[in-house]
């Protein structure tokens, strides 16, 4: 997009946007502000935005908006979020000894499980799009929450074990998974890492299943995409050659966990390597553009705010396992930059959201407040306390 067409566009939306999106994006183009609120605050106005999410889906059943937008509103459900959401609050309700986390998230999993197809998979995109489509990727982020779901109540480990089977299922002999799907573009996809998460978590409760050769085997397939330099090939729901940030964070952590299930030093060996290229493209207060080329340079002139809160957790996490400072120090930048960019004293809408871009009219997540954006800060933000501690 050229000068004068972005031009005409920020003309145009001034002329037809509702007075909140010009405000924040008036905003957000003024700079980031210098105020941090801190890891602990970030995660409480988090877990209080995520609930709030939940009492306003415009499905009212238990799940979790997709989205809040300065445009349209309060979105449906999202099944494949709210399924890795449990998990964050369950996490949540155990740090805080907070029982009301822990019955939301009891409600969410109520619904996932009676939206369960009969076959062990989950539908993709939001609970009331239609046609219903199984999705591997989906499948794979609510087994998570599922697992997640067995230290409150043994009922959610059928589901869990008939979701785990599916995706075996599915699984092509090299390990990867290449089943179609409408919600991204298709062939490889490398960042389907994160679903090998989900088998990891569900290996460590049904050792004898196949599970954990299942989430290896991915996990192996898709270090095969990693170049050199640490970037992958075929890491992108929509342009492989300058994926986003947040695609790359599903990667990188599927690849950790594989570290964390296993201790094989390949995997942890190959998350340093991407780790490394991802902080030269990051700057010293943690700005992170939104898309990244081959050679790790910005391809985005916005920040995808959920990829720097994922790769965040990432860089501490590798932090953890290695004591290298660089990692701890690029994660604490990668936190405080999303932090500055959120509101913690608007209005119930938006306090403690997480947008999609910044500034808000980026391309990911367009004028919109994700409910994934906001899980990934408060985990980031968790694994900030504890190296900090």
């Amino acid at each position: 997009m050229n000068a004068f067409t972005k031009t005409a566009k920020v003309w145009f939306d001034e002329l037809t946007l509702n007075e909140r999106a010009r405000q924040c994006r008036r905003r957000d183009r003024a700079g980031l502000p210098e105020f941090d609120p801190g890891a602990e605050r970030a995660i409480a106005e988090g877990l209080r935005w995520l609930a709030h999410a939940q009492d306003n889906s415009a499905t009212m059943d238990g799940g979790v908006a997709r989205h809040f937008s300065l445009v349209g509103g309060w979105a449906s459900s999202y099944p494949e979020t709210t399924g890795y959401i449990v998990e964050t609050f369950l996490n949540c309700a155990v740090k805080t000894s907070d029982a009301r986390l822990a019955d939301r998230a009891r409600r969410m999993l109520d619904w996932l499980v009676s939206i369960q197809f009969p076959e062990g998979c989950f539908q993709g995109g939001m609970v009331d799009e239609t046609p219903k489509q199984p999705a591997i990727f989906d499948t794979g982020q609510i087994l998570t929450g599922l697992a997640a779901g067995t230290r409150i109540d043994e009922r959610y480990r059928g589901p869990m074990i008939r979701a785990a089977d599916w995706l075996l299922a599915k699984q092509e002999k090299d390990g990867s998974w290449l089943y179609d799907t409408p919600f991204a573009a298709p062939g490889a996809k490398v960042y389907e890492t994160h679903v090998a998460i989900g088998l990891f978590r569900a290996a460590a409760l049904e050792p004898d299943r196949g599970y954990l050769k299942s989430a290896s085997a991915q996990v192996d397939w898709a270090l095969g995409h990693q170049k050199a330099n640490g970037w992958f090939d075929n890491c992108c729901l929509t342009d492989q050659s300058n994926p986003l940030t947040h695609t790359i964070g599903y990667a990188l952590r599927g690849i950790i966990e594989a570290y964390l299930a296993t201790r094989a030093t390949r995997y942890l060996e190959a998350a340093c390597l991407a780790a490394d290229g991802i902080m030269g493209a990051m700057s010293a207060e943690g700005r992170l553009a939104g898309r990244l080329d081959r050679d790790w340079n910005a391809a985005a002139d916005w920040v995808c705010l959920t990829g720097t809160a994922q790769i965040a957790e990432c860089l501490l996490l590798l932090f953890e396992a290695t004591q290298k400072q660089t990692y701890k120090q690029a994660g604490l930048n990668a936190n405080r930059y999303v932090r500055r960019s959120t509101d913690i004293a608007g209005p119930p809408d938006i306090r403690g959201g997480v947008k999609g871009s910044f500034p808000v009219d980026g391309w990911y997540g367009k004028w919109q407040y994700l409910n994934w954006a906001c899980k990934f800060t408060i985990d980031a933000n968790l694994a900030e306390l504890r190296c900090t501690r």
